[in-house]
């Protein structure tokens, strides 16, 4: 994992690692955040807490997974995205690629996988 200025400035690996996952898929649930930069669920949990009280994020169930997504009636969202972004836009393309290895979205029928 690496680190920005983000780890700084929110005080903790687990903040970092959620909001840049936020930025780059739009939303994101613990188990995945978790798993995909190696901190710990429950440091990952109790922060999308924070940040669903802070108003920033909202929450919808999809079963029993609790999935996270910017409050689009919220500005703090709105410039905390914007600060994410310098960060995010900042990140080499092969840390991009590292970080976010595993695919989400399901890929198009008949869509090549290329491979760099």
């Amino acid at each position: 994992m690496i680190s920005t200025a983000l780890q700084d400035v929110f005080g903790g690996r687990s903040a970092e690692a959620v909001l840049l996952a936020l930025f780059h898929q739009g939303h994101a649930y613990g188990r995945a955040v978790s798993r995909d930069f190696g901190v710990s669920l429950d440091g990952v949990q109790r922060q999308l807490d924070r940040f669903e009280r802070s108003g920033a994020l909202v929450c919808q169930r999809q079963g029993r997974t609790l999935i996270y997504s910017w409050n689009p009636k919220s500005r703090l969202a709105a410039r905390l995205r914007d600060l994410v972004g310098v960060v995010y836009g900042g990140l080499d393309p092969e840390v991009k690629e590292q970080l976010f290895a595993e695919r989400r979205q399901p890929r198009a029928k008949d869509k090549p996988v290329i491979r760099g």
